[in-house]
């Protein structure tokens, strides 16, 4: 029964650990469907995975690669092709299917590519063409100065084999686009995409898949730094511009700005990122005095989520520090909270709650690996800014043994069994919310080796609810049932009108583990030193999903009490669980009995926590 309690408090810990490894895996993109046939690996090795078990990308490669060179035998047209120079930009030829993230839903004309665009962000862009040519010249240390000639010697490893970049083509300049859809470009192209001008603005889905994924190969203050010096080169803002132009172009400016904190509003901790902030919007600002008070709005509103952030992170720190030093709670749960119904709703509270403060770009830097990164001296600081990621992950782990510890801190055969049909009650009340995280949590902490083991106390549960709950969460076929039930569960959040319809919390580890393997499964950079945005578009898709649930408010009367028990109480660790379930129930094979005899002679060492058992178990 502990298998699944096995996966579950590993599968995190394996996925954060395990790096970026991007450079080992295929070149291609590939989407979620494709990586379906990671289910076989083993359940305590998640981080195995091969390029071909993965995405098949090298198969796709070979496939490519004979298919171009047919093609230069022959006239037909290439699958990848450059589109010719025209009047529209590429940015109007985008087709993808990746909704701005919880702002609107994109719009597609059922036309040629080139009017594909998003109904949000429909201005005509009739001053550029088609991007073949570095940046315009910036500042020293640019990143079309400093940066992108660090990058030309840069490698990426594509199937084992190491392939050199080279920026020396005009190939190396462009947006590659395949069926309409923006498929690969280099980083300078990409840089350029975003920038705002008079008369053309960047669509939302592009701009979030950008911000998402581009600090895998430039620091938010770096990009930051890179737009402005565009915007202020190509609009000349230093100088005497057209204010009929710079009067357009301000306000696209502040709509990038704007977006950004929105989205993304961490990256504004950093007081380089602020610098740069204060700098464009003094010069735009003397532009355009109507765009100080929207600069004044934006500067508020991060003022009032950083001060949020703030708060949480002290309240953490200080539930860490009495949950460690409190002595084990004689309340009972139980005794607290009568109702199991109500103790799920405030589960349902903490996990929203913290879902909720869980930066989107913490995905990607989980699994940022320093060396891709060297050449642009990016620091193990700056690319594992995860607090809020791996806080979320210890309070699944703080949650399973506190099901356990709530369990074997009885001595009564008769009270433990209260308390294990209380907490799957309690499971089967958030399943019906769709609190999935909390439910695998409660399992997980039922199925540990000293709850597992209790098998008197198991004889007199009725437990055919929890096996239908197990059945539910079971790991086998990749979380096939659970993967049914919660898109059963997003299909009826997507039309609730009811608040209480609306929550899906994901089982947490899972949603990294895909994340993970989708990262694993391909190549960040393509043979030619293009960045492979197919890859970052479905890496987007699946953290836009993850912005949607975590911006549902929890409709329940919340219990302060309740919920500060639940945070902050101590919880016992591994070994002071074994021994304690062999004080409620005593070994009955020869390992368990040595396993004892090994805890006792421990604790012995240790007379504290010797006594604090005793003391919970009571002398027998």
């Amino acid at each position: 029964m502990c298998a699944m309690y096995y996966y579950a408090s590993k599968l995190t810990a394996a996925a954060l650990s395990g790096g970026g490894g991007a450079a080992n895996s295929a070149s291609s993109g590939c989407s979620p469907q494709q990586l379906q046939s990671n289910s076989n690996n083993s359940p305590d090795q998640p981080g195995t995975s091969s390029s071909t078990s993965t995405c098949r990308c090298a198969e796709k490669q070979k496939q490519q690669q004979q298919q171009q060179a047919k093609q230069h035998k022959s006239p037909k047209k290439r699958h990848y092709e450059r589109l010719p120079p025209q009047k529209h930009h590429p940015s109007r030829q985008r087709g993808n299917s990746l909704p701005p993230p919880a702002i609107a839903k994109p719009v597609k004309t059922p036309t040629t590519p080139e009017h594909h665009q998003y109904k949000t962000n429909s201005l005509p862009r009739t001053n550029r063409g088609k991007i073949t040519k570095s940046l315009p010249q910036t500042p020293a240390g640019s990143l079309a100065g400093k940066s992108l000639a660090a990058g030309a010697a840069a490698s990426s490893m594509v199937n084992g084999g190491t392939h050199h970049l080279h920026n020396d083509s005009a190939d190396s300049h462009e947006l590659v686009y395949r069926d309409g859809n923006l498929v690969s470009g280099s980083l300078e192209a990409l840089v350029q995409h975003m920038v705002p001008t008079e008369d053309y603005y960047p669509d939302r889905a592009y701009l979030f898949a950008f911000l998402l994924s581009a600090r895998l190969f430039i620091k938010p203050h770096e990009l930051l730094g890179e737009v402005c010096a565009l915007c202020e080169h190509q609009q000349n803002l230093n100088g005497e511009g057209g204010k009929e132009r710079l009067h357009r172009f301000v306000p696209r400016l502040v709509q990038l700005l704007t977006e950004w904190t929105e989205t993304f509003p961490y990256d504004f901790r950093d007081e380089r990122v602020m610098g740069h902030v204060r700098n464009i919007t003094q010069k735009v600002a003397n532009v355009d005095a109507a765009a100080r008070q929207e600069v004044s709005v934006l500067l508020q509103n991060l003022l009032v989520k950083f001060t949020a952030l703030e708060r949480y992170e002290e309240a953490l720190s200080r539930l860490a520090n009495e949950a460690t030093t409190e002595p084990l709670a004689q309340v009972d749960v139980t005794e607290l909270c009568p109702s199991a119904t109500v103790l799920a709703q405030q589960l349902t509270h903490i996990e929203l709650e913290r879902l909720s403060y869980i930066g989107p770009e913490e995905f990607v830097q989980a699994f940022a690996k320093v060396s891709e990164s060297a050449h642009l001296e990016t620091s193990f600081k700056d690319m594992k800014k995860t607090r809020n990621l791996e806080s979320y992950v210890q309070w699944f782990n703080r949650l399973s043994y506190f099901v356990a510890t709530e369990v074997c801190k009885h001595a009564k055969k008769k009270q433990r069994v209260r308390v294990v049909e209380y907490w799957i009650e309690a499971a089967r009340e958030c399943f019906n919310i769709g609190n999935f995280n909390s439910l695998m949590a409660i399992i997980a902490g039922l199925n540990m080796s000293p709850i597992s083991r209790l098998k008197k106390t198991w004889s007199k549960v009725q437990s055919a609810k929890f096996s239908i709950l197990e059945t539910q969460m079971d790991p086998t076929g990749n979380f096939s049932s659970y993967r049914s039930t919660l898109k059963a569960a997003m299909w009826r959040s997507a039309g609730a009108t009811d608040e209480r319809q609306r929550i899906v919390v994901p089982f947490f580890s899972l949603l990294v583990k895909d994340l993970y393997f989708l990262n694993e499964g391909c190549s960040n950079k393509l043979p030619n030193g293009h960045i492979n945005f197919e890859k970052f578009w479905q890496l987007a898709k699946q953290v836009t999903e993850f912005i949607a649930w975590k911006q549902v408010a929890c409709p329940f009367e919340k219990n302060t009490r309740v919920i500060a028990f639940l945070q902050a109480s101590p919880v016992l660790s591994e070994n002071a669980l074994a021994l304690a379930s062999f004080e409620c129930e005593p070994p009955d094979n020869n390992h368990e009995k040595d396993r004892y005899k090994a805890l006792k002679f421990m604790f012995e060492l240790v007379p504290p926590l010797e006594k604090e058992i005793n003391k919970i178990m009571g002398e027998k």
